[in-house]
């Protein structure tokens, strides 16, 4: 109980040390006004994100996801490899991992109805979040996880989510 009681503990501490980092990260404009350029042409399933939108993913990322996929998005230990049950570890969402390989539906869908809304049959540890995070808490979870991407790995995933939104 006290093992849990710290890990959680710490978690959530990394977690707000995350969110302030964030926070002030983003908080930063240039002479002209501009946005920073950590959120300058990402968009969420069409949709700007903003250094709101960024600032309230984050939160929300600290207290529903950082558990698992960790406060810096670097995923579980071992997380390519299947656990005793059968199950995969959360992912990371950083660049390390494949997140950034999927379109923005998908990723929403994953996030609200869980993996197998995408995966037909697929077993995870990953709860659906539908009923615990509106339509805009998830897309401003998914724009805070973005922040985190390289400009490499944010163009694939635009071009990704651009060729999943035209396909029939």
């Amino acid at each position: 109980m006290r093992r849990g009681l710290a890990i959680g503990l710490a978690s959530g501490l990394l977690g707000a040390a995350a969110i302030v980092a964030v926070a002030q990260g983003l908080t930063a404009e240039d002479p002209q006004g501009a946005a920073s350029a950590e959120i300058a042409g990402l968009s969420v399933l069409g949709e700007p994100v903003t250094r709101e939108m960024v600032e309230q993913g984050a939160a929300i990322y600290a207290e529903s996801c950082a558990a698992c996929h960790g406060a810096k998005l670097g995923g579980q230990t071992d997380w390519r490899r299947r656990t005793e049950d059968g199950r995969m570890p959360a992912p990371p969402h950083d660049d390390s991992g494949h997140t950034w390989h999927h379109a923005d539906r998908d990723l929403f869908t994953i996030t609200k109805h869980g993996v197998g809304a995408v995966v037909p049959g697929y077993e995870s540890d990953m709860p659906a979040f539908a009923g615990l995070l509106s339509d805009d808490e998830v897309k401003a979870v998914l724009a805070y996880i973005k922040t985190s991407w390289s400009e490499r790995e944010r163009g694939f995933q635009a071009e990704v989510s651009a060729g999943a939104e035209s396909s029939p």
